[in-house]
């Protein structure tokens, strides 16, 4: 673009044709904003052509959303029947970022109704598949975000992630997604899950895109009182810097038995590569892990049923069109609106809250958490990061586990961990099954240390030639 040798409204028609070819297989998007993005496309080609100056990191790119993130004029659903027909009236401070870098917005992305799940199957619109096998989920929550970037429907994507929702399914389809440390990126906007947990990360095709992405999107937000004020660095200074000496942890309790074994075998040889680079490898322990599922479950279901309350039908959304009294109109259009799996949720954190059990199940869940998090503050005492699988498993069929709550909840079992500690993480493509299934690596850092996993990722993708494979959705 900037030596003129094609336009952001070729690009922009490059991807909506693309769209038109394979959404009808893949089902990524919720919604299309075409109308907006040539409007936008057209005037990143007229700054362009009218400037010689450096241009914005995002100028002209198409860039795909989260249905979960408010963008002012456009419908927004979390992909629930409760919040059908709302139309967002102002932006999230990311949006603000992206527009303040002259992005392209493609359109809203399916997930799991308000990003609870792991396969994007809890949407209440459609079920997206994985484009390397449509008969398999792509993961979730952020499964839409993450197949529409797989499949080149856009070039970047934001997702959400509360327990691994960037970074599952980016280990499921083959790309690369990165959680934030809490606090680096304003969650201003974002339709509530966890308030402790969220955290919105870029979804993108290498490790160079996902850097410019994050350098768009972090900043301090006085708007979100959990938005940290810490400089923000160039994240892509550190990319090609040598890794030679890098001390890089293999924590024991991330390979359990249960794991499929060409996972394993994929990341075992990950790390051969980080030693053949010069990397330091240390075994180190996180004996808490074990116990992250469950206070993962318990805290982010009491933070469910509290963020939830809200949608009720009396002020937007979705309600009922008869109902004797308020109570009624209350309790059915919340049983009409909401999902199995999140009324699931909401009905464990109410639990998990009520009198009597508080103290037994929230309160020994937060001090759980404290437990994990000393675990990584000792671990990155010794090493400079982590390396782990992303997923247990790559990616399973449709219908697979929607009927086992426990087993779909164990898919998140390498990377619940991160979003109870704070750290940033981010997955990156290590290779195939023997079936032809991508497989994830994931990196962990220490709080705001993001350049150093990045730079991690980087050098083993370099090293590699797993980020260049395309699926052959035909």
């Amino acid at each position: 673009m900037r030596k003129r040798e094609i336009t952001s409204k070729e690009i922009t028609e490059s991807v909506f044709a693309r769209i038109d070819q394979v959404e009808s297989k893949v089902r990524a998007y919720l919604s299309l904003t075409d109308e907006r993005a040539y409007t936008q496309a057209d005037r990143a080609d007229k700054a362009i052509q009218s400037s010689k100056e450096d241009f914005p990191y995002l100028l002209g790119i198409p860039v795909a959303i989260k249905d979960n993130m408010c963008t002012e004029g456009v419908r927004v659903t979390c992909a629930s029947k409760i919040l059908q027909g709302f139309i967002a009236p102002y932006n999230a401070k990311v949006i603000n970022r992206l527009e303040e870098n002259g992005y392209v917005h493609t359109g809203m992305t399916n997930m799991d109704e308000f990003a609870m799940g792991s396969s994007t199957e809890n949407s209440s619109c459609q079920v997206t598949k994985n484009p390397w096998d449509i008969n398999r989920v792509p993961g979730g929550s952020s499964g839409g975000s993450v197949a529409a970037v797989t499949a080149d429907e856009c070039i970047a994507a934001l997702g959400s992630d509360t327990g691994g929702s960037i970074r599952q399914p980016a280990a499921l389809c083959g790309v690369v997604g990165l959680k934030p440390t809490y606090g680096r990126v304003s969650r201003y906007g974002l339709v509530a899950f966890a308030s402790s947990l969220d955290q919105i990360g870029p979804i993108t095709k290498d490790v160079t895109d996902c850097a410019i992405m994050l350098n768009v999107i972090s900043c301090h937000d006085p708007k979100d009182s959990t938005s940290v004020d810490l400089p923000v660095p160039d994240y892509t200074r550190e990319l090609g810097r040598d890794i030679k000496g890098m001390k890089l942890g293999i924590p024991g309790e991330y390979f359990i038995s249960g794991m499929e074994p060409s996972v394993e075998k994929r990341v075992r040889e990950a790390i051969r590569t980080y030693e053949n680079l010069g990397a330091v490898i240390v075994d180190i322990a996180l004996p808490h892990t074990e116990y992250a599922v469950a206070a993962y479950y318990i805290i982010a279901t009491a933070e469910a049923s509290s963020n939830l309350a809200r949608y009720d039908g009396v002020k937007y959304g979705y309600r009922i069109k008869d109902a004797g009294d308020l109570l009624e109109m209350y309790m059915k259009t919340r049983d009409e609106g909401f999902g199995p799996e999140v009324k699931r949720r909401i009905m464990l954190g109410t639990y998990v809250l009520s009198a009597g059990y508080y103290d037994a199940y929230y309160r020994k869940a937060q001090q759980v958490r404290t437990l994990i998090k000393g675990d990584f503050d000792k671990a990155f005492e010794s090493v400079d990061a982590i390396l782990t699988p992303t997923s247990p498993t790559a990616a399973f069929r449709v219908g697979e586990k929607t009927q086992d709550p426990l087993q779909m909840y164990l898919s998140d079992i390498f990377t619940i961990s991160v979003n109870l500690a704070g750290i940033p993480g981010i997955s990156i493509p290590c290779g195939f099954t023997e079936s032809g299934l991508p497989v994830g690596l994931q990196i962990l850092g220490k709080h705001f240390d993001e350049e150093k996993i990045l730079q991690a990722a980087y050098a083993y993708e370099q090293a590699t030639e797993w980020h260049k494979k395309k699926p052959d959705i035909d």
